[in-house]
C-alpha cells in the first residue's frame, strides 16, 4: 500500500539518484582497464599509476562521514547537488589534465564529489520510501551500484578503445550535468535536522577522516608491500589512535560528529560487516579475474569486459530479487543464503581454472553478493530515525570503501605469484581464499544479523 504522503515523482528520484551513484561505482572499476594508456600518455611511474586508482577511493572512503553528517545538519538535498557538481568538475579536470599531479589532483576532487553525494543519495532514497516500498528501492539501489562495478569493466574496454582514455572522465560530464538539473527540478524541498545553534564538529572531523585515510592507505600499501612492513604497522596504529581519540572526541564534544552509539546497534553493525563483505568479494573477484584474462590467457580489454557481463546482470537480478523478499523472509536468512551462494561460486574457479569456470563461478557469486548490498542496506538503514539517516549512510558507504580496499589489498597479497606472471597458483590461491572469507562470513552473519520482526496481528490485519 502507497503511504498517502509518498512523494509521486519518488521513483523517477531514485532513478536519477541511481545513476549518478553508479558514476561513482563505475568510477572504481572503469579507469583499471584504462591504465597501461594512461601510463603510456602521460608517462606515470609506478607509484604516480597506483595513486590514479588510490586517490579516489582514499578520499572517497575518509571523507565519507564527514558528508553525512553535513548532509543531516544541511538537508540531503542541497547536498547531493553539490556533490555532483564537483563530481561532475572534477571529472573534467581530470580527462584534461597532461601531468601526474594534475591527474591525481582531478581524482581526488572526484573523492571529495563522491563523498558528499553517495551518503545523502542513500538518505534520500531512505526517506522517500516506506515498508515494503523502501525494501524494493534500496533493491534497485544496490543492483544499480553492484553490477555498475561489472559494467565499469566493460565501458573501460569500449572507451579505451574507442575515443580514448580521456572519454573515461568526460563521459560523466554531460550525465553529471542532466541528473543536477532534472534533481534541482524534482527533489523535494527538505528541512535540515539540525537545531538551532548547533555546528559542523571539525575536530571530530577532521579526525574520523584521517583514521579512515590513514586506514585505507595501510590496506593499500598492504597490497602493495606486503602486510609485515613497518610502513603498514604505522599506519594501522595511527589509525588506532585516531579512532579511539575520535570516540572520546564524541563523548565530551557540544555538537558530536555523530553518536558513537550508533555503531553499536546491531542493526548498523551487521549492515556494515555485509557491506564490507559483498563489497570485498567483489573486488576479489574483478581483481583476479581482470589479471587471470588479460595477462595469464592474453585477452583484450574489451574481451575481457564482454565477460563481465554475466556478472553485472546476476549481480542485478541477486538484488533486485533480495528486495522483493527481504520483507517476507527477513534479513538473516538472507544474509546467509547470499554468502552461501557466493562462497559455492567463488570454489568453482578455485577447484577449476579455466575460462568457463571462472566466469560461470564468479557470475553465480555475483549473485550472492548483490543479495549481500541490499541486505546490508535495509538492514542498517531500515530502523533509523530521519536525522540519523544521513550519518548511517555514511557509516554504510564508509565500511563500502574499506572492503574495496580490503579486498584488493588481500587479494594481490595472495595472488602474488600470479600476477608477476609466473603461475597459475596464485588466482587459485586467490578464488580459495575468497570462498573461505564467504564462508566464515556465513558463521557470522548467522549470529549477528537480527532476525526479522514478528508482525503484529494490524499489520497482518492490513498485508
Amino acid at each position: 500500500m502507497t503511504p498517502p504522503t509518498a512523494h509521486p515523482a519518488r521513483w523517477r528520484i531514485l532513478g536519477l539518484l541511481g545513476v549518478a551513484q553508479l558514476m561513482l561505482i563505475l568510477d572504481v572499476t572503469v579507469v583499471a582497464l584504462a591504465l597501461p594508456h594512461i601510463e603510456t600518455d602521460l608517462g606515470l611511474s609506478r607509484e604516480a599509476l597506483t595513486w590514479t586508482v588510490s586517490a579516489y577511493t582514499l578520499t572517497f572512503g575518509g571523507l565519507m562521514l564527514l558528508g553525512g553528517r553535513i548532509s543531516d545538519l544541511l538537508g540531503a538535498r542541497w547536498i547531493v547537488l553539490a556533490g555532483l557538481l564537483i563530481f561532475t568538475g572534477a571529472s573534467l579536470a581530470t580527462g584534461l589534465a597532461e601531468s601526474a599531479p594534475a591527474l591525481v589532483g582531478g581524482r581526488i576532487g572526484q573523492g571529495v564529489g563522491a563523498a558528499l553525494l553517495s551518503p545523502a543519495a542513500l538518505s534520500l532514497v531512505v526517506g522517500l520510501f516506506e515498508g515494503e516500498e523502501r525494501n524494493r528501492a534500496l533493491g534497485v539501489w544496490s543492483a544499480l551500484g553492484g553490477g555498475g562495478a561489472a559494467l565499469g569493466v566493460l565501458l573501460g574496454g569500449l572507451l579505451t578503445a574507442g575515443p580514448g582514455w580521456a572519454w573515461v572522465f568526460y563521459v560523466n560530464v554531460p550525465i553529471g550535468l542532466v541528473i543536477a538539473v532534472l534533481l534541482a527540478v524534482l527533489l523535494p524541498r527538505q528541512r535540515a535536522w539540525a537545531a538551532a545553534g548547533t555546528r559542523l564538529d571539525v575536530l571530530g572531523a577532521v579526525l574520523v577522516t584521517a583514521a579512515s585515510a590513514s586506514l585505507i592507505y595501510a590496506l593499500i600499501a598492504a597490497g602493495e608491500g606486503g602486510w609485515v612492513t613497518p610502513l603498514t604497522g604505522w599506519l594501522v596504529l595511527a589509525a588506532a589512535v585516531g579512532y579511539v581519540l575520535f570516540v572520546v572526541w564524541q563523548r565530551r564534544a557540544r555538537s558530536p560528529l555523530m553518536d558513537v552509539r550508533l555503531l553499536v546497534r546491531r542493526p548498523v553493525a551487521t549492515g556494515a560487516f555485509l557491506i564490507l563483505m559483498a563489497t570485498a568479494l567483489m573486488i576479489a573477484v574483478f581483481f583476479l579475474g581482470t589479471f587471470y584474462f588479460q595477462q595469464a590467457l592474453g585477452y583484450g580489454a574489451l574481451l575481457t569486459g564482454v565477460l563481465f557481463l554475466p556478472v553485472a546482470v546476476l549481480t542485478m537480478v541477486g538484488a533486485n530479487l533480495t528486495g522483493r523478499l527481504i520483507g517476507r523472509w527477513g534479513a538473516r536468512v538472507l544474509a546467509v543464503a547470499g554468502l552461501a551462494v557466493a562462497a559455492a561460486g567463488l570454489a568453482v574457479p578455485a577447484v577449476w581454472m579455466h575460462p568457463v569456470g571462472v566466469v560461470a563461478g564468479v557470475s553465480v557469486a555475483a549473485a550472492g553478493t548483490g543479495a549481500l548490498f541490499v541486505v546490508a542496506s535495509a538492514t542498517a538503514l531500515g530502523q533509523v530515525a530521519p536525522h540519523e539517516a544521513g550519518i548511517a549512510s555514511g557509516i554504510v558507504s564508509t565500511f563500502h570503501e574499506f572492503g574495496a580496499s580490503a579486498g584488493a589489498a588481500v587479494i594481490s597479497s595472495v595472488a602474488a605469484a600470479s600476477l608477476a606472471g609466473t603461475t597459475l597458483s596464485g588466482f587459485t590461491g586467490g578464488f580459495t581464499v575468497a570462498a573461505a572469507a564467504a564462508g566464515a562470513g556465513i558463521v557470522i552473519a548467522a549470529l549477528i544479523t537480527p532476525p526479522r520482526p514478528r508482525r503484529t496481528s494490524t499489520a497482518k490485519g492490513q498485508g
